[in-house]
């Protein structure tokens, strides 16, 4: 039985250009049209589709942008809070920081320009 060899992670939204700018901006991907791709290859690539329905709920799945690898304490913190700046500037909505608990690291949960929840890791 062959192996998967590639993820693409599909994003239903109103707006699927908008969206893929959006996270193309965030990723550092390439963006083209309804779709954002990893330039080096490795990342998934990122397709978002028109649907008619709203967001209503709290996502299943979401996004981890990881920004604070191998960083803790104020040090992470402090990555955490320049890339949120960042992305609100862009568009997103910074929801709620989730500090460190002795078992994970601090987080930052937000929400892209269509209400879909991602956490800065």
């Amino acid at each position: 039985m062959p192996s998967v060899k590639q993820v693409q992670v599909t994003f239903d939204c109103a707006d699927p250009e908008r969206v893929a700018r959006f996270w193309s901006e965030v990723l550092g991907y390439e963006h083209q049209g309804r779709s954002c791709v990893d330039p080096s290859g490795v990342g998934p690539r990122l397709y978002f589709q028109r649907v008619p329905e709203s967001k209503v709920v709290k996502n299943r799945v979401h996004l981890d942008v990881r920004v604070g690898t191998g960083l803790i304490g104020d040090e992470r913190l402090e990555a955490l809070e320049t890339e949120c700046a960042r992305l609100v500037a862009l568009g997103a909505v910074r929801v709620q920081l989730l500090r460190a608990d002795g078992i994970n690291e601090s987080c930052l949960v937000m929400q892209d320009i269509e209400g879909n929840e991602f956490c800065l890791d």
